[in-house]
C-alpha cells in the first residue's frame, strides 16, 4: 500500500467492540486490506467495502436481510459469500471469517476466493440454449447459465463487432475521455473460452421458426435450439431531414458508435447535439469534458420533462448552462447542409459534429416474423416467456407485467435489462421464477448523479423533499395519490429505501 492511501479505521484482528459501529456498519482493515463489518440481525459479515461495478461505498449502503446494496447504481451482495446477486455488479467480494471473542468482534483469515463455476466441464447434456443478442441482457443470461450449473450448449449471436460492453460508459466516462477503453468490455475474450460460450460477433439473424424451433443466419446457416432468448435491443431513432446521412453526422449506441464520435470530437470546434434526451445531454457533458462548444437543439420546453418534472428539467438545463451548454429548446432542426443546421426559427448553427439523440426503437422484426404476440414490444409473461413456450425475451423489446406499477410497461434501462437477462435464463433452465425487480436507472451530468426507482408513465403530482438547487433532494412521482417512481440527487440511501418499499408493497 502507497505511503498517501493508508489503511481505513481499526485493525479489525486485534478486535472492535460493537459499540464502535454506526448503522449496523464499521470500516477498518486487515493488514493493508480494507474490510467492511456489517451486522445483520444476530450475524456480523466481513466483507471487501467497495461494490465491484464502479466501486461504491458500501459502508452507504443498505442493509436487507442477509445482502447488502450499493448506494450508487443499487448492486446487490450476499453478505456470507460476497457473489454479486444483483446487477450491474458482476464480480464477487471478498470476504474473511469473523469470530466474537467475549464481547469484542474480531476478523480473521480472509476466506479463499471460490472458482467460478463452468458448468460445462461436468456432465454435458445434449440441451442447446441459443442467445440473440449481445448487449446485457444476452450477456447476462449467458452467464447465468454458467453461474448456475447449465451443462448444455450456449451459442451467443451478437450483430456487433465487439464483445458485450458496458454501455452506460460509452456516454459517460468513456466519452468524456476519465476512462480507457479496457474498462468498457464486460468480460475478457478468455472468458467465453473457459466458460465454454460460442460468442458470435458480427452474427445476424435472418428468421426464426418456433415450429423446427431453429435460428436461420444471414449466410442461410440454421442453428437448431431448444430454448431461445430474443434480446435484440433497441436501434436509435434516425433523423428524417435533408442531410442527416452525412458522415459528421452519428449517433450512439455501440462502441464503434462511440470511437467514431470520440474521432470526430479530436478536431471538431463546435458540437450540436439533437434531442435534450438522458443520452444527448450525457453526451453533451462528455463533449465539454473535451472543451468543445455544445449546442443543444431540442423541440420541448424543458429538457427530460416528460420523465423528471419542470423542476428538474429547470435544474438540468440550468446545470448544463453552468457548464457551457448553449440550448435551443423549442426549436427543430430542419436541414443540414453541410456543417449549416438550420432551424425551423430560421436560426442557423455551425457545427462540424452533430451527434443525434432522439430516442430509439425496439427491434422487433424477428419477433414478429416468428408470429410472437407484440404490443409496442414482445409481450411476455411475468417469467419472461412469449406467446411461444420456450421462447423467451428480454430487455429494451419485452413488455412485461409490472406488479407494482400494476400496469404492461417496457422500459430501456441497462440495469433492468441485466436482470431480465438473469431471470430469464433461470426460466429457460425450467425454474419458473417471476421477474418482479423494480425498475432503476442512473444518469450522470458532470459531477451530479441522478438516480431513479420506479416508473411513471405520467404523473399527478411530485412531492418533493429538499432542495434540487442544493443538489440534495428527494423526488416522489404520484398518480392518485400513490408513489409510482422516485428520483433523487446524493440521497442514495433514501433512494435505495424506496426501491426496497416498492419491493414490499408489491401487488
Amino acid at each position: 500500500m502507497t505511503e498517501d492511501k493508508k489503511p481505513s479505521g481499526p485493525d479489525l484482528t486485534k478486535g472492535v467492540a460493537l459499540t464502535a459501529f454506526k448503522d449496523g456498519k464499521l470500516l477498518g482493515h486487515v493488514g493493508e486490506e480494507d474490510v467492511l463489518l456489517v451486522q445483520a440481525g444476530s450475524e456480523i459479515f466481513a466483507i471487501e467495502p467497495l461494490c465491484s461495478h464502479y466501486h461504491g461505498p458500501l459502508a452507504e449502503g443498505l442493509v436487507v436481510g442477509d445482502t447488502i446494496r450499493c448506494p450508487w447504481h443499487h448492486a446487490c451482495f450476499a453478505l456470507r459469500t460476497g457473489e454479486a446477486t444483483r446487477p450491474p455488479a458482476l464480480n464477487a467480494l471478498a470476504v474473511w471469517d469473523v469470530a466474537c471473542d467475549r464481547d469484542r468482534i474480531v476478523v480473521a483469515r480472509k476466506r479463499e476466493a471460490p472458482e467460478p463455476s463452468m458448468a460445462h466441464r461436468n456432465a454435458p447434456t445434449p440441451e442447446k440454449f441459443v442467445i440473440v443478442g449481445g448487449g446485457a441482457a444476452g450477456f447476462a443470461a449467458a452467464e447465468t447459465l454458467r453461474r448456475e450449473g447449465f451443462a448444455g450448449a450456449i451459442t451467443m449471436l451478437s450483430n456487433d463487432g465487439a464483445m458485450p460492453v458496458d454501455r452506460p460508459n460509452l456516454s459517460k466516462d468513456y466519452l468524456a475521455g476519465n476512462a480507457p477503453e479496457d474498462w468498457l468490455p464486460l468480460r475478457g475474450e478468455d472468458y467465453y473460452r473457459d466458460a465454454g460460450i460460442d460468442l458470435r460477433l458480427n452474427s445476424n439473424v435472418a428468421a426464426i421458426d418456433p415450429k423446427t424451433r431453429s435460428v436461420t443466419l444471414g449466410n442461410g446457416d440454421k442453428l437448431p435450439f431448444d430454448r431461445l432468448l430474443l434480446a435484440t435491443g433497441a436501434e436509435p431513432v434516425k433523423l428524417q431531414i435533408p442531410g442527416a446521412d452525412q458522415p459528421h453526422v452519428h449517433t450512439l449506441r455501440s462502441v464503434a458508435d462511440s470511437r467514431a464520435i470520440i474521432r470526430a470530437a479530436g478536431s471538431a470546434k463546435r458540437a450540436l447535439v439533437i434531442g435534450a434526451s438522458f443520452i444527448g445531454l450525457e453526451v453533451a457533458a462528455s463533449l465539454r469534458a473535451r472543451k468543445i462548444e455544445v449546442h443543444v437543439v431540442a423541440p420541448e420546453e424543458r429538457p427530460m420533462q416528460k420523465v423528471l418534472g419542470p423542476e428538474m428539467g429547470d435544474f438540468v438545463r440550468a446545470l448544463h448552462e453552468e457548464n457551457g451548454v448553449n440550448f435551443h429548446l423549442e426549436e427543430a432542426v430542419e436541414r443540414l447542409d453541410g456543417f449549416r443546421a438550420t432551424l425551423k426559427s430560421g436560426a442557423v448553427i455551425e457545427a462540424d459534429l452533430v451527434v443525434v439523440g432522439i430516442g430509439v426503437k425496439p427491434r422487433l422484426a424477428l419477433a414478429e416474423q416468428a408470429g410472437l404476440a407484440a404490443d409496442r414490444g414482445v409481450s411476455v409473461s411475468e417469467f419472461l416467456e412469449t406467446s411461444v413456450s420456450g421462447i423467451f425475451a428480454a430487455g429494451d423489446i419485452a413488455r412485461w407485467p409490472d406488479p407494482y406499477s400494476r400496469q404492461t410497461i417496457r422500459v430501456e434501462h441497462w440495469v433492468v435489462a441485466e436482470r431480465q437477462g438473469q431471470t430469464a435464463a433461470r426460466n429457460m433452465m425450467g425454474r419458473r421464477e417471476r421477474f418482479d425487480a423494480v425498475p432503476f436507472f442512473w444518469s450522470q451530468h458532470y459531477d451530479v448523479p441522478i438516480n431513479y426507482v420506479g416508473h411513471a408513465e405520467s404523473f399527478d403530482d411530485i412531492v418533493i423533499d429538499g432542495s434540487i438547487k442544493d443538489k440534495d433532494c428527494l423526488l416522489k412521482y404520484r398518480k392518485d395519490g400513490r408513489v409510482l417512481a422516485v428520483a433523487s440527487i446524493y440521497r442514495d440511501l433514501d433512494n435505495l429505501k424506496a426501491e426496497l418499499e416498492m419491493e414490499q408493497s408489491r401487488a
